[in-house]
C-alpha cells in the first residue's frame, strides 16, 4: 500500500469531501429535503407476493440482548447527550443517511465523542445486533477508515470513531418498536425490532483499502468472502448462463440502492435462480447467507428461510470482469432482499479505473420493507386501530 498516491496531496491540505462550505452544506440539506418530501414507498421493480405475509417471528426474545444493551448505554449518559442520540422512531432522520466521509448533515452521537466506557456500551449494542461475524465486518471496516486516514496523513478526519449512533423508538418500553442507525464514512446500518423481527435494511458496508498492509490495524481485510464467491458463482454459469445474467457491459458508476434511493424502481434482470443446476443454486444462497448472517443466529434464520421462499423470482446479474484480478459488479434481487456488490474507481488515490481495493455493498428490502416498515404497519393494525402515522418524513409508527 506504500505505493499509492492520494488524491489532493494528502495531508497537504484539508480534503475537499470533509471541509464545509455553505455551498456543500446546502446541497446535503437538498437532498435530506428531497427524501423527506417524497415520502417513503420502498424498491420496487421486483414482484411482491400476491398475498404478502410476515415471516415466521424468531424466539420472543431472540432480540432481548440487543435492547437490554441499548438500555445500558441510554442509562449511562448524561440528559444533554440523551437529547442528542434519541429520536421518535417515525423521525426524518433515519433516511438521512450517508456513506460519504462528509460531517456536516450528521445525527446522533458522534463516537469520537463519547468516552471509552460510553462508547464501548454503544458498540455493545451494536454486537448484539449483528452477531460475531457481522460485528466483525463492521468494525473492520471502521478499522480501514482509519488505515485511510494513515495512509493520507489525515486522521483528524478519517479513523474509527468518527461515526454516528443513533437510537429510535422506545427501548424502555417492552413490546414497543424500537432501533438504531450507526451511520459514518463507508458504513450506514439502520436496525429496527418490531414484535420480536429485526430488520437490518438499509445496510451500507464499504472499504478503500479493502486490507490494510500497515499500520494500527495491519493484517485487516474485508469483503474477501463477498468477493470471492461473486466471482465463482459467476465462473460455474454455462456460456449460456453467462450471457443471461450479464446485463451490461459498463460497470455501473456506483450501486443503484445506495443513499437517498430508496424509492428506485430498478426491474428484476439477469438470470433467475430457478434457471441454475441444483449445485449452482446453493452456491447463491451461499452467497446471499454472507449478508443475510450479519445478524443474530435466530433472526438470520428467518431470514434464510425468507429468501429461499422466493427463489423461484430470485435473479442474479453480473457487469464485469470475474476472472482473477478483474473489476466487476454484481446483484442479487428478490421480492423479500436486494444485494449489491461493486468494485469502485478510487476516491482517496490516483486510481481511476474500478479496481478490487475499493468495494461498495448494499442490503435493502424491496416493497416497502426497508427500516422496518412493512413490520411497523403490521404492528399498528395489530396493536392500534391501523391509522398509525404516515410516511412522509420516514417510517411510520410511533414509539409505541
Amino acid at each position: 500500500m506504500a505505493e499509492l498516491r492520494p488524491r489532493d496531496g494528502g495531508g497537504s491540505r484539508p480534503p475537499m469531501w470533509t471541509v464545509w462550505s455553505l455551498e456543500r452544506a446546502e446541497k446535503v440539506d437538498r437532498m435530506h429535503r428531497r427524501v423527506t418530501d417524497e415520502g417513503f414507498r420502498g424498491l420496487s421493480g421486483a414482484p411482491a407476493p400476491d398475498t404478502p405475509a410476515p415471516p415466521p417471528a424468531p424466539p420472543a426474545d431472540g432480540s432481548e440482548p440487543a435492547r437490554h444493551a441499548l438500555l445500558a448505554f441510554l442509562d449511562s449518559l448524561p440528559v444533554r447527550q440523551v437529547a442528542t442520540v434519541r429520536f421518535p422512531m417515525e423521525h426524518e432522520s433515519r433516511r438521512h443517511w450517508m456513506n460519504g466521509s462528509r460531517f456536516y448533515g450528521r445525527h446522533g452521537q458522534c463516537l469520537e465523542d463519547l468516552d471509552h466506557s460510553r462508547r464501548a456500551l454503544a458498540l455493545s449494542v451494536v454486537a448484539a445486533s449483528l452477531g460475531t461475524e457481522g460485528y466483525r465486518q463492521l468494525v473492520d471496516v471502521m478499522r480501514l477508515n482509519r488505515t485511510i486516514g494513515e495512509l493520507r496523513d489525515e486522521l483528524d478526519v478519517l479513523n474509527e470513531w468518527l461515526y454516528w449512533f443513533s437510537v429510535y423508538g422506545s427501548p424502555d418500553r417492552p413490546g414497543a418498536p424500537w432501533g438504531w442507525q450507526l451511520d459514518g464514512h463507508h458504513l450506514a446500518v439502520n436496525c429496527v425490532v418490531v414484535d420480536g423481527r429485526m430488520t437490518l435494511t438499509p445496510s451500507f458496508l464499504g472499504a478503500e483499502p479493502v486490507v490494510a498492509e500497515g499500520g494500527r490495524y495491519a493484517g485487516t481485510r474485508v469483503f474477501g468472502p463477498e468477493e470471492a464467491a461473486g466471482a465463482a458463482l459467476f465462473s460455474a454459469l454455462s456460456e449460456e448462463q453467462r450471457a443471461r445474467a450479464r446485463i451490461a457491459e459498463v460497470m455501473p458508476p456506483d450501486l443503484f440502492t445506495g443513499a437517498y434511493r430508496d424509492n428506485l424502481h430498478l426491474e428484476r434482470a439477469g438470470l433467475c435462480l430457478a434457471d441454475m443446476s441444483r449445485a449452482q443454486r446453493e452456491s447463491a444462497y451461499d452467497l446471499i447467507d454472507l449478508y443475510v448472517d450479519r445478524a443474530p443466529r435466530d433472526q438470520a434464520a428467518v431470514r434464510r428461510a425468507d429468501v429461499r421462499a422466493h427463489g423461484a423470482l430470485t435473479s442474479f446479474a453480473f457487469v464485469g470482469d470475474g476472472g482473477p484480478g478483474g473489476a466487476f459488479y454484481y446483484r442479487v434481487h428478490s421480492p423479500v432482499v436486494l444485494i449489491e456488490f461493486e468494485h469502485m474507481a478510487s476516491v482517496m488515490f490516483e486510481v481511476d479505473e474500478p479496481w478490487r481495493n475499493h468495494v461498495h455493498t448494499v442490503v435493502r428490502t424491496p416493497n416497502g420493507g426497508d427500516y422496518g416498515v412493512d413490520l411497523l404497519r403490521r404492528h399498528h393494525a395489530s396493536h392500534h386501530d391501523g391509522s398509525g402515522p404516515g410516511t412522509r418524513g420516514g417510517p411510520p409508527g410511533a414509539a409505541g
